[in-house]
C-alpha cells in the first residue's frame, strides 16, 4: 500500500508530498514505539503471571498492529 502512495505522490506539489511523507513516516514510527512498549508490558506481565492484564494487552497490541 505505501508503495502505491510513494508512486502516485511525483504528481503532488512537492511541499504537501513531503508534508504527507514526513507524517505517515511519524505515524509509522509512534506505531512502532508503541507496539513496542506493550509488548515490554506483555513480558512484564508474564514475568508477574498477571492473565488480566496479559489478555487486555494482547488486545491493545492487535489493534496496532
Amino acid at each position: 500500500m505505501e508503495n502505491n502512495i510513494i508512486k502516485g505522490m511525483d504528481r503532488v506539489d512537492p511541499n504537501l508530498r513531503d508534508e504527507i511523507l514526513a507524517e505517515l513516516f511519524l505515524n509509522q514510527m509512534m506505531n512502532n514505539f508503541k507496539r513496542s512498549k506493550i509488548l515490554e508490558e506483555i513480558d512484564h506481565s508474564l514475568k508477574n503471571k498477571d492473565k488480566e492484564a496479559f489478555l487486555r494487552l494482547t488486545e491493545e497490541l492487535k489493534s496496532v498492529s
